[in-house]
């Protein structure tokens, strides 16, 4: 029987890690880094973060509502570092070192394994940065009209 371990759980045995100057694998869940990474298909190793995380990063980090979330930074500004998955149109702001748990450094994708500085993956990540703003502008527009037919 399998079965599902929380990443609260986790938290001792990712920072024991990270204290031995390891890595620690994680399982890709939820749609939000699609089509790039797949629940069900893909994992990443993360590693303990080295500030300031540089655009295009893709760092593991906890909201204060206590959700932990794998997105990649998109930007910087005086109160932290901007998110997005590379499935979303929606940023997430002022996400702080102190939120930051690591930082992928090697992605196991479809079977290959590479590393962050591989350069078919730069270029990947290269090109999602530069167009973050571009992206989903017909879903961003659908987005913002369902808010004010909602009173959202």
């Amino acid at each position: 029987m399998k079965k599902n371990i929380s990443m609260s759980d986790l938290l001792p045995f990712i920072e024991e890690a990270f204290g031995r100057n390891t890595t620690f694998k994680i399982p890709i869940t939820g749609t939000s880094m699609n089509p790039y990474l797949v629940q069900g298909r893909d994992f990443v190793f993360v590693e303990k973060p080295s500030f300031p995380l540089e655009i295009g990063d893709i760092p593991l980090y906890r909201r204060d509502d206590g959700a932990f979330v794998l997105h990649r930074v998109v930007g910087k500004n005086e109160n932290g570092y901007i998110m997005c998955g590379d499935n979303q149109f929606l940023l997430e702001k002022n996400i702080t070192d102190k939120h930051i748990i690591g930082v992928v450094c090697t992605i196991c994708r479809d079977g290959k394994t590479f590393e962050v500085t591989d350069p078919d993956y730069v270029k990947y990540k290269n090109k999602y940065v530069k167009n973050v703003k571009k992206r989903y502008p017909l879903r961003r527009l659908r987005y913002k009209l369902y808010r004010l037919r909602n009173g959202k």
